[in-house]
């Protein structure tokens, strides 16, 4: 998936010293550890580089981060073959010009409502929510259909267990 304008809501914040500062949703943090306990596994794939990025890979728990990226598309063949995925099994979530290329080769073209129109125009689904205030939470959930159940422990026994 992209970084800002998905994982973010797009807006960077500068301080005084010149230091990014971005958001991101607890809700996507959840979302992407229920995912990664399910099976699903995730790349950042940004045309920006730096510490924000780290950080936030760091937040969600992402290993393959290909920053400072201008090829995507690229980007997420290489991801594919090192996970021996074919790209019929890679889910893209992108909300701009520059995610075209990548969400046009997936199987399964995924933008947040608020993407730019080259983006909504190249994707299968469009979620409800916003980038950077649940939309990687909602696609999670719709690719699990719910069965986040059988991944999350509510004191110490499987929620599907929990009364």
């Amino acid at each position: 998936m992209d970084v800002d304008g998905v994982l973010t809501d797009g807006t960077v914040w500068l301080d005084e010293a010149g230091h990014e500062l971005k958001r991101v949703s607890f809700a996507d943090i959840m979302g992407v550890s229920i995912g990664r306990r399910a099976g699903l596994i995730y790349a950042l794939v940004s045309g920006e580089n730096g510490p924000s990025l780290d950080q936030i890979a760091a937040k969600f728990g992402v290993t393959d981060v290909y920053g400072g990226c201008k090829d995507k598309a690229a980007a997420v063949r290489e991801f594919a073959a090192r996970h021996d995925l074919e790209l019929a099994e890679v889910c893209y979530i992108g909300d701009d010009v520059n995610d075209v290329p990548a969400l046009e080769i997936c199987g399964l073209a995924v933008v947040p409502a608020d993407a730019q129109p080259a983006a909504l125009a190249s994707a299968v689904v469009v979620t409800a929510r916003s980038g950077g205030v649940g939309c990687v939470r909602e696609v999670v959930d719709g690719l699990l259909g719910g069965r986040w159940q059988s991944v999350v422990q509510l004191r110490g026994r499987p929620a599907h267990e929990h009364r």
